[in-house]
């Protein structure tokens, strides 16, 4: 009886919790989304970056959407998860989100990278005359991954047996076991490798924006260059190790998520699931709060907003 109260309790407030960060999410992804669309309207153009932000936005906002869409139905409606497609469809569509939201962060990552190092080495001084021509095909790239990952999750979900282990306990349907053969085995190797490749690009790039950024720093700083400069490049730094801290845990969270296909327990689903949408809400609200116009016209909407309230 305990045990079942202490269920009920973690998949209460993993839901509660899962709300609140998904409506958080999808209001600061849906600002960048019409901000970045006003822009296009009136300046009939868009930069690289501008480019990738706006795919980003859309795709954790479609991913947040879906997430949250999931764990409702696991949770208060846990018989909808039986209903053939749904599992399955489900678990593709969130996994197409989930690879591309992972790929055009490391996407991003990899821009700044380009464009911000002062590296002299030849493969970089090419990198960074093409990057605005290459950007287009990370797209494709990025969505060709985001569909294999999707058709493997797909599949997966298809040969998985889903196993009550007590009739009459709420929820059973976040029991999961899978039966593992060669098929399975090398399903999990293709998502780690769509996991441990994003990663790698986003660890390489992010210590070579620190090392350029501290380099460019420590020689400002010898030549007496004013602090506003200094201050913008710590900054840019804080940035860089904040972001690499969020995806470092979000990538963690995804590989227990595969570990976790094999053995089950509620308070660690629990605590998968909160952290899982860490990721997308914190980094896009930290590229809003780093950005000076979409900042100040964040500040503009957030105070009219309170004048409303308050009236």
């Amino acid at each position: 009886m305990k045990d079942e109260v202490n269920v009920t309790s973690y998949r209460t407030t993993a839901t509660v919790l899962i709300t609140f960060q998904a409506f958080a999410g999808l209001w600061i992804n849906a600002f960048i989304i019409s901000m970045l669309s006003i822009s296009w309207v009136k300046k009939r153009s868009f930069s690289s970056f501008e480019k990738i932000l706006l795919f980003l936005g859309c795709c954790r906002f479609l991913y947040l959407c879906i997430s949250w869409v999931y764990t409702f139905l696991v949770s208060i409606y846990s018989w909808c998860i039986f209903v053939h497609p749904i599992p399955q469809l489900l678990a593709a569509i969130q996994s197409f989100f989930v690879a591309s939201n992972l790929w055009v962060s490391a996407c991003l990552c990899g821009f700044y990278c380009i464009k911000i190092v002062n590296f002299r080495h030849i493969f970089f001084i090419y990198l960074k005359a093409k990057i605005d021509k290459i950007v287009p095909y990370l797209f494709l790239s990025s969505v060709f991954l985001s569909l294999i990952f999707s058709i493997v999750a797909y599949d997966m979900t298809d040969k998985t047996l889903y196993n009550y282990f007590n009739s009459t306990r709420q929820g059973d349907s976040w029991k999961l076991t899978i039966r593992m053969d060669e098929h399975t085995m090398a399903l999990l190797v293709i998502f780690s490798f769509v996991f441990s490749s994003a990663f790698m690009v986003v660890i390489s790039s992010a210590l070579l924006l620190l090392f350029s950024l501290w380099r460019h720093k420590s020689n400002m700083q010898t030549k007496s260059v004013k602090n506003i400069s200094v201050v913008a490049h710590i900054k840019a730094m804080k940035n860089i190790m904040l972001f690499l801290f969020l995806y470092t845990s979000n990538f963690t969270c995804l590989i227990l998520t595969v570990i976790h296909l094999l053995k089950q327990d509620d308070f660690v689903t629990f605590f998968i699931l909160v952290f899982q949408y860490v990721f997308p809400v914190v980094h896009s609200l930290n590229l809003i709060l780093s950005n000076p116009k979409l900042e100040k016209t964040l500040l503009k909407t957030l105070s009219r907003v309170k004048c409303k309230v308050c009236r």
